[in-house]
């Protein structure tokens, strides 16, 4: 097929590429799957907030934010061309050309060319953003947001060398059909190595090996479920259409998929249970599934459904086996995003090499097998190099890149801001009961700069009616003493001073006194007024307004507190409502 691509610099007769060779209908499927795969970053948001404390838990969301914002721009001006570009200089390492993609209105292929890189963007986005965990609650987030603007490269070029046309593991028949190695692998790689750099949290393994307490741990579920429902997605829409036979093996993925994930559940609830004496380890659980799903996606339309649940138990098994295990060798990675993405990514990339099927019709392992189908050893062989590779490359590519990045801004929050946490340093969101009292308290004595975070309000409380229920509380005890004060007044002819008083309005109080012993009621009330003048019949209007219904305020059916005392006051002829 032969069409001419008006307004970029290639040839007058262009071969329309595989990643641009979609009908109608494959370009819905394409999008439709690139809009629910966006989903994802809601899933690894919630499942990571969940996890850290509270007082980090809207920083992780942040990082999310920024993963999209600061790596989607950077993925638009060179990754996707550094992956899928087909300009001259283009070699088995790296593409070149397609940077800032824009095909102009006119270009025969425009649709197709914006429906697969919005499918590639959702998958460079969800690599980059499982990072974020692995860094979580002791990463200075200006140096993750440089960070998140460059990460595009640990990403792009990998994702070439196994999707691209002029990628070496992919001229060599490796197979992956929705990105255990470029996407999981990579990103799994990379959170090792951010987290092994950044050092582990202060006191994490003070009191052992032991995991922390979660900080949602119903947030933490409720990512897996979202992370869950985009998975489908996530490998249904890698068959990259519905055309000819793609659409039955999108139906197979999505239930390969699910079958992975059943197994990987079974074995990590069976390990937690052993592990735990009977009880159920709520992370064993989670990352466990999502191991299986890891191993799961790189073949999800090659496997029969009992190889698919072997492979999802167990990628289960090694997530689980691995995640203790990094722990002791002094990496913490707060979310398990070491071992669910990076080592059940490794097997997920063996795995083909092991089980696939032939997709007759369709071209996506080349006419091979893996070795149990009777392929022989080189799919086995080329899928141990691809994980080889991609490996290496997103452990040193990352140590590289923080490196640098760590030259220029520090990557490790200061101490003090580690211990009062992300959200009230960073971005000025405090909680309460979550222990930033006792923490203020105990850097103060060091001379920690506090100035900046003194005055902010805790979430979750208006200001404004804060300071009005305070002024009636004082209300209320200004009008106590003045009772009082004026009850002592009318009883008997001894000087009482008001305790607010100063000495001169003290004499003044006595020759009130003196006058109000003689003076009828009427009179008593028109020497306080002639003393209070218009602010005591101001406050009056207010009293008879908020003394309504016996004493009690409603506005709109809706209560507020009632102040003490006002229809006792009320009835007390000597005394007018002060403010």
């Amino acid at each position: 097929q032969v069409t001419v691509l008006k307004g970029v610099a290639r040839n007058s007769s262009y071969v329309i590429p595989g990643l641009y060779d979609l009908s109608i209908e494959d370009t819905n499927w394409v999008l439709t799957s690139s809009f629910i795969i966006f989903t994802m970053q809601t899933g690894f948001g919630m499942l990571e907030s969940g996890c850290v404390s509270i007082k980090n838990e809207v920083n992780i969301m942040m990082k999310n934010v920024i993963d999209i914002v600061l790596g989607g721009f950077t993925y638009w001006l060179f990754g996707y061309g550094m992956s899928f570009g087909r300009g001259p200089l283009s070699n088995p390492f790296l593409a070149i050309g397609d940077f800032l993609l824009d095909p102009p209105v006119g270009d025969q292929l425009m649709g197709q060319i914006f429906a697969a890189f919005l499918f590639q963007l959702s998958f460079a986005t969800t690599s980059t953003t499982i990072v974020s965990g692995a860094m979580a609650e002791r990463c200075n987030f200006k140096a993750y947001c440089v960070f998140s603007l460059l990460n595009t490269v640990v990403y792009c070029i990998p994702a070439g060398w196994v999707w691209g046309e002029h990628g070496f593991l992919n001229n060599l028949g490796a197979v992956d059909i929705a990105g255990s190695g470029p996407v999981h692998l990579i990103g799994g790689a990379a959170s090792f190595a951010s987290a092994a750099m950044l050092g582990p949290r202060l006191g994490r393994y003070a009191e052992g090996y032991d995991p922390l307490p979660l900080g949602n741990p119903v947030n933490a579920c409720m990512g897996l479920f979202v992370l869950w429902w985009g998975w489908l997605a996530f490998n249904s829409g890698s068959t990259y259409g519905v055309s000819g036979a793609k659409w039955q093996y999108a139906a197979r993925a999505a239930v390969m998929t699910m079958m992975g994930s059943f197994g990987g559940g079974f074995v990590s609830s069976i390990y937690s249970f052993w592990r735990h004496d009977g009880r159920m380890d709520i992370m064993d659980l989670i990352n466990g599934i999502l191991g299986s799903l890891v191993s799961i996606t790189a073949g999800c339309f090659l496997y029969r459904a009992w190889e698919a649940l072997v492979i999802g138990a167990m990628g289960a098994l090694l997530c689980v086996l691995a995640m203790p295990l990094f722990d002791r060798m002094g990496v913490d990675d707060p979310v398990g995003a070491s071992a669910v993405h990076g080592v059940c990514g490794i097997w997920g990339v063996i795995a083909v090499g092991l089980f696939a099927d032939n997709p007759v019709p369709m071209d996506t392992t080349k006419g091979r097998s893996g070795l149990f189908k009777g392929g022989g050893w080189y799919l086995l062989g080329i899928q141990t190099l691809s994980a080889f590779c991609l490996a290496c490359w997103g452990i040193c590519s990352t140590f590289t890149l923080l490196y640098v990045i760590n030259r220029v801004i520090p990557i490790r929050m200061d101490p003090h801001e580690e211990l009062l946490g992300a959200d009230l340093t960073e971005h000025r969101i405090r909680h309460t009961q979550i222990g930033l009292s006792r923490a203020i308290s105990a850097l103060a004595p060091l001379k920690v700069d506090l100035n900046e975070i003194a005055g902010v309000q805790p979430i979750g409380i208006n200001p404004g009616h804060e300071r009005s229920i305070q002024q009636l509380r004082a209300a209320e005890d200004k009008l106590l003493q003045w009772q009082s004060y004026l009850e002592q007044v009318s009883g008997n002819n001894k000087k009482v001073a008001s305790p607010m008083r100063t000495l001169e309005q003290r004499q003044l109080d006595s020759d009130i006194a003196l006058n109000l012993k003689s003076a009828s009621a009427s009179e008593k009330q028109q020497e306080l007024d002639n003393v209070f003048g218009r602010r005591v019949k101001s406050v009056r209007a207010r009293r008879d307004m908020w003394s309504r219904d016996q004493g009690t305020y409603k506005p709109n059916n809706s209560e507020l507190p009632v102040i003490n005392h006002i229809k006792k006051l009320d009835k007390d002829g000597n005394f007018a409502w002060v403010d």
